[in-house]
Parts: structure tokens; C-alpha cells; sequence
């Protein structure tokens, strides 16, 4: 995937998750199919992307991803919300939900 087939996902998308993560990042392998379940049930029309920080590099120079897990959400073309390593996955499902029933609704 490049920078710019991202970028057209993210235009095109009701909404999208991108998952920023580490191939030797224990926190981020644990974290990932905890946030795949929560997202796949709660907010099943946002595209989830995994990317590798470093094998996608220019993409993650590009969002300024500093630290690993980084998850950022789109909505609407635009960005939402950012978590870094000490996500809360509880407050960001609260903080998406209002915004993403509006616009699938």
C-alpha cells in the first residue's frame, strides 16, 4: 500500500482505523485482536488497516507515528481520534461511537 492509496481509502471510507504496529512490539500484538473484536462488533463499517511502522515507513513519517501501538481513526476523510501505547481501548470506543452512528445512520 503507498501514501496515496491510503489516502484514497481514508476519502472514500465511511470511516478507517489504521493500526500502526511493530513487528518486536509485544503490546502491539497483544492489543490487535482485542481492537479487532471491539471494532468488528461495534463499529463494523470502518476499515481497519494494519500497517508495520517500519515496513511502511513513509506512511508512518507521513501521520507522525512516534511510538508503537498508534491507532488513528478517520471520519469523514479527516482525523478523529489518536491513541498511542497507552490506549484505553474502553474510552476510544466511547468517544467513537456518537460520531460513527451518525453517520452511518
Amino acid at each position: 500500500m503507498t501514501l496515496e492509496e491510503l489516502q484514497t481509502t481514508i476519502r472514500e471510507e465511511v470511516g478507517v482505523l489504521l493500526y500502526f504496529s511493530g513487528e518486536h512490539c509485544n503490546v502491539c500484538h497483544a492489543l490487535r485482536p482485542k481492537f479487532r473484536e471491539v471494532f468488528d462488533k461495534e463499529f463494523p463499517q470502518l476499515k481497519q488497516i494494519y500497517l508495520d511502522a517500519q515496513e511502511y515507513s513513509e506512511i508512518s513519517t507521513h501521520y507522525s507515528v512516534l511510538s508503537l501501538p498508534t491507532m488513528l481513526v478517520f471520519m469523514d476523510g479527516r482525523e478523529f481520534a489518536r491513541e498511542g501505547r497507552s490506549v484505553s481501548l474502553h474510552q476510544l470506543t466511547e468517544q467513537l461511537k456518537r460520531p460513527y452512528g451518525m453517520m452511518t445512520e
